[in-house]
């Protein structure tokens, strides 16, 4: 039987399309596609919160239920409360995303498309900054940064732990361009500090940190240091601060980390296509049933 449709008089009418009764404009491969890349993130972010949320708590009962959030900088410098808002924030979107695609919810996946591309616009303006403005980048890390690390070295293991890693795996020592000598700010290392560990530095800035024989740290290896000369001091420690020795670093794989960037933007943009697709399929088949 014809498809085409005429009206009394013989006017001519748009063939009017039949589908089968199971059709459906949503694609499966789409669908399931968005779930599975957001059910992976959605684990990571559970794991991430799961792992800040243990560390805070540990946190919480070694300062006996009391923590110093007084300023931003304290909750930036504190790692296990960064992994929570981290955890936090790539679980709820991750969610959104699977929840989203498998009821297919268009204001779910209207919320977690909007999400990526807030986050692929603010990583972009940050990659762009430092790529246009690296000295003013430098500038900026060096005056917010250096003064409030150093003295809450001592202050937050999780913290103290993170800056011996980065000194141990960068061979530097401090943050600044004064190297080593960024250590006087800080009370235990201060000349003027009654502790032992004064005019020292902390052992990750030692050459060599740990004894061949006994395989221990010597944690005693940067007592004393700041006393002397740059030439005097290199032959025991590190020298030259970590902002410097990372641009330094970053500069000779800049490469290989733009076509990191590079892949993850990407992979932001084509999930934001899938979430879209998916979204404009799920409209479709609502106009079909109206």
């Amino acid at each position: 039987m014809s498809n085409h449709r005429y009206h009394q008089g013989g006017n001519y009418m748009h063939p009017r399309i039949s589908y089968p009764h199971h059709f459906s404009y949503v694609s499966s491969c789409v669908k399931y596609m968005i779930f599975l890349l957001n059910f992976l993130f959605w684990l990571f972010g559970g794991m991430l919160l799961a792992i800040g949320v243990y560390a805070f708590m540990d946190k919480l009962e070694d300062g006996n239920g009391w923590l110093r959030l007084d300023t931003v900088y304290d909750v930036i410098f504190n790692i296990s409360l960064v992994m929570i808002i981290a955890g936090v924030i790539v679980f709820t979107v991750s969610f959104a995303g699977c929840l989203g695609a498998l009821r297919e919810n268009t204001w779910l996946l209207k919320l977690y498309s909007m999400c990526l591309l807030l986050f692929f616009i603010l990583e972009m303006s940050l990659a762009i900054i430092c790529f246009v403005f690296p000295q003013y980048m430098n500038s900026f890390l060096e005056y917010q940064f250096t003064d409030k690390i150093i003295h809450s070295y001592r202050d937050d293991s999780d913290l103290q732990n993170f800056i011996d890693f980065a000194q141990q795996e960068f061979k530097c020592c401090g943050l600044s361009n004064a190297g080593y000598q960024d250590w006087s700010k800080n009370e235990y290392f201060n000349c003027s500090s009654p502790s032992v560990e004064r005019c020292g530095v902390p052992y990750s800035c030692c050459i060599n940190a740990t004894d061949i024989s006994s395989g221990l740290v010597n944690i005693m290896c940067g007592y004393g240091v700041q006393e002397h000369s740059v030439a005097a001091a290199s032959k025991r420690i590190w020298t030259s601060g970590c902002i410097e020795i990372v641009r330094v670093w970053v500069e000779r794989n800049l490469y290989v980390i733009a076509g990191v960037a590079l892949g993850i933007a990407l992979l932001q943009l084509f999930v934001i296509y899938l979430a879209k697709t998916l979204e404009g399929q799920i409209d479709l088949q609502k106009s079909r049933w109206s």
